[in-house]
């Protein structure tokens, strides 16, 4: 028969694991699509291959985050996650050649990138600092859409990618402060399914 202290440790490895999990499968998006890059450029098939993959990783991302946020704020963290599901579709769509040229997915993951890091800020249980870097990432995202950004594109590209690569390492290497995630709600999310 096991006892509330055998089961604490137990929990906090559970919910530590599962935020690491996220951090593996953002890791995985990373991966495929740094791939897809490189491989595009030599075979676009393999290319738009790699890049199907790397979207089904950030799709799966999106719900990861929705449950690790939906206890710092349900709506916000539905918002983001219908707003990053739709620029994944637009992506699928582009390479399919079905998506409208004049719609880009920036303009769901720039306030996807925002939403984000305003829920970082508001929860406990991640380092600010990631917070702080994913609202600059957003912002950056929705200026990169806009002509004078031209000159600044490559900045704006390098902070997305130390932004969200932070999250993703943090979360690789340190997971979530587990009591604080409770105590955002994490707990009653966990065992009875909502909240």
């Amino acid at each position: 028969m096991s006892t509330p202290e055998t089961i604490e440790p137990n929990r906090e490895a559970s919910l530590r694991a599962r935020a690491r999990i996220t951090g593996v499968v953002y890791l995985g998006y990373f991966v495929m699509a740094i791939f897809a890059e490189f491989i595009g450029r030599r075979n676009v098939a393999y290319g738009n291959a790699a890049n199907l993959v790397a979207d089904a990783f950030y799709i799966a991302v999106t719900v990861l985050f929705y449950f690790m946020f939906k206890p710092v704020n349900r709506n916000l963290s539905l918002l983001a996650a219908c707003l990053s599901l739709a620029g994944c579709a637009i992506m699928i769509l582009s390479i399919f050649h079905l998506a409208p040229s004049h719609i880009s997915p920036l303009l769901f993951f720039g306030p996807y990138c925002l939403l984000i890091g305003y829920l970082i800020l508001r929860s406990t249980f991640l380092p600010r600092i990631l917070g702080v870097l994913m609202v600059l990432a957003g912002l950056g995202w929705l200026i990169f859409l806009t002509p004078p950004a031209k000159p600044v594109t490559a900045f704006l590209e390098i902070l997305g990618i130390v932004a969200e690569g932070s999250l993703c390492l943090w979360l690789v290497v340190m997971g979530v402060n587990v009591p604080r995630w409770e105590g955002a709600g994490g707990s009653s999310v966990n065992r009875c399914g909502t909240r």
